[in-house]
């Protein structure tokens, strides 16, 4: 198309499409024209494009989600909130209390703080005050919390949104808006106590959400730096040699190794030395046997890291978690403020995640997905000092729940199983049998909810009975309150189980204990 030419479809984009629906004239544009003439065509053009009145207020929205985020149906959040409160009462029965923080935080607050994983912080658009980021995690804002209050001793729990600019994987429960759920021990207190009760706490959760065959890696930055360091890394490689090794979980050794060695420098030699001792696995045994090791032993920091790793074991032993927990050499997690002991919960089954829109439909995989990691955390004793002005340090241990995860494999077991997800809470319906008791039906509802009853009613004058009961079935309530006018003359309510249909009469003045009754005991 010639410049002429751009400028009519500029001026009124679209129009060359419509012209044969409405019937323009034709255009006149032609390489010969004087400015003049041109002048007058582009008058023309503005003139037919007022006629057809634009394009403005035609756009047509394409209503889906933002990528890597997703709608949840009550079904779902039903289990979602299943899952935070079985989480929620593991925090708290481990003594901790909650905080809050905002959703976005001082961009300066986050930068340099998760190594290579910097890339996927969210930079909100300057509005012309501060520079701001969205939270990347719920971590680096705690750290953040404790110095500005000048906290130096806490055990907190905070379960919130944060955002990652990922490749958002559906099907594997990654989103680019996810929840985490945070538990962390910050203070000064004897080593590898408070490292202990996190996988403890990592251990009771997965147990009690029954989801499966589960494994929890441990391994300790101290050891993995000296491992660099006698294995002949230089010191201003560890941290990426780290975010490398970190992928193992994802990559084979033989990739792993290709990306040491072609894209971060190391010599094939280094990255073979590294190879030996990133494949070893075990418990306390390894530990004893690492702090023998000829060369590894060399490293001050590695047996430091070795012999907390020899106390950590004592302890999980008397929390009866060592049938899960494995020390495993390849658990480097990337994220660069880990200090010490790391650690991250694998599950061992794979899962068929809800997907929502034809292209994710189109790439997931029909025999299901594994879903790797759930869990992780570690120690980070120096992201305090970051923040304080006096580089005050508070030592701190922490986990994360991978809930997304938790709840693609919730929602496959639901789908999967036969019984009937409940929505609502409602213990109670209050029905009619004839017309005309909608006034006596409001008024027996509202003593149910002045008495602290769940309670629903039909927003109809006169609803068939049938249609009431109907109602209970789909949602799940196990009660109806029948009045009738000759339950009205008694003074008496007849209360039908949904389930087994048997019916009763109640005294109207009995029926809040008899309700309470009924529903403790289902």
């Amino acid at each position: 198309m010639n410049a002429l030419g751009l400028v009519s479809t500029r001026l009124c984009p679209g129009l060359m499409g419509r012209r044969s629906a409405v019937n323009l004239p034709s255009l006149r544009f032609s390489s010969g024209m004087t400015l003049s003439q041109i002048d007058e065509e582009v008058a023309r053009l503005l003139q037919l494009k007022a006629q057809l009145g634009g394009d403005e207020g035609k756009h047509v929205f394409v209503l889906k989600t933002a990528k890597g985020t997703r709608d949840y149906n009550p079904k779902q959040m039903a289990i979602r909130e299943k899952v935070f409160n079985i989480i929620i009462s593991c925090f708290k029965r481990h003594g901790a209390e909650t905080i809050d923080t905002p959703v976005f935080e001082l961009k300066e607050t986050l930068t340099g703080k998760y190594g290579e994983d910097s890339k996927l912080i969210y930079d909100l658009k300057d509005q012309g005050g501060e520079l701001l980021s969205l939270r990347y995690d719920l971590t680096v804002p705690f750290a953040r919390y404790l110095a500005m209050n000048k906290i130096t001793n806490i055990k907190r729990y905070h379960i919130a949104k944060v955002y990652r600019r990922d490749n958002p994987a559906m099907t594997r429960g990654r989103y680019r808006e996810f929840y985490q759920c945070d538990f962390d021990i910050a203070g000064q207190y004897d080593a590898m106590i408070p490292d202990a009760e996190c996988l403890k706490i990592v251990y009771e959760i997965l147990n009690e959400l029954d989801l499966g065959d589960f494994r929890i890696k441990v391994n300790d930055r101290r050891i993995l730096d000296g491992l660099f360091a006698v294995c002949g890394v230089p010191d201003e490689k560890f941290r990426t040699i780290c975010s490398t090794v970190d992928k193992l979980d994802k990559m084979a050794w033989e990739d792993v190794k290709k990306e040491m060695v072609n894209e971060k420098g190391l010599s094939v030699d280094v990255a073979d030395r590294i190879g030996e001792y990133v494949s070893m696995q075990g418990g306390q045994d390894l530990a004893e046997r690492l702090l023998q090791d000829p060369r590894l032993s060399q490293s001050k920091q590695a047996c430091a890291g070795l012999t907390d790793m020899k106390l950590l074991f004592s302890y999980l032993e008397l929390f009866q978690v060592t049938d899960k927990v494995v020390f495993d050499l390849s658990l480097a997690r990337g994220l660069d403020y880990y200090t010490g002991v790391i650690y991250e919960a694998i599950l061992s089954q794979t899962i068929q995640a809800p997907v929502s829109t034809p292209a994710e439909q189109n790439g997931a995989d029909e025999a299901g997905v594994s879903v790797g990691s759930v869990a992780g955390g570690g120690r980070y004793d120096g992201l305090v000092g970051m923040f304080d002005p006096k580089g005050r340090k508070v030592p701190c241990v922490g986990v994360s729940i991978g809930i997304e995860r938790i709840f693609s494999i919730m929602e496959q077991k639901a789908e999967a199983s036969s019984e009937k997800v409940r929505t609502t809470e409602t213990q109670v319906l209050v029905a009619s049998a004839q017309k005309n008791l909608l006034e006596e039906r409001l008024r027996l509802t509202n003593e149910l909810w002045n008495a602290g009853i769940k309670a629903e009613v039909l927003y109809k004058k006169n609803p068939k009975l049938l249609s009431q009961l109907q109602h209970c079935e789909e949602t799940g309530i196990p009660l109806v309150a029948i009045l009738g006018e000759q339950e009205l003359k008694d003074g008496v309510v007849k209360l039908r189980n949904v389930a087994s249909r048997e019916e009763v009469d109640v005294p109207r003045v009995d029926l809040v204990d008899e309700i309470k009754k009924r529903t403790l005991l289902s």
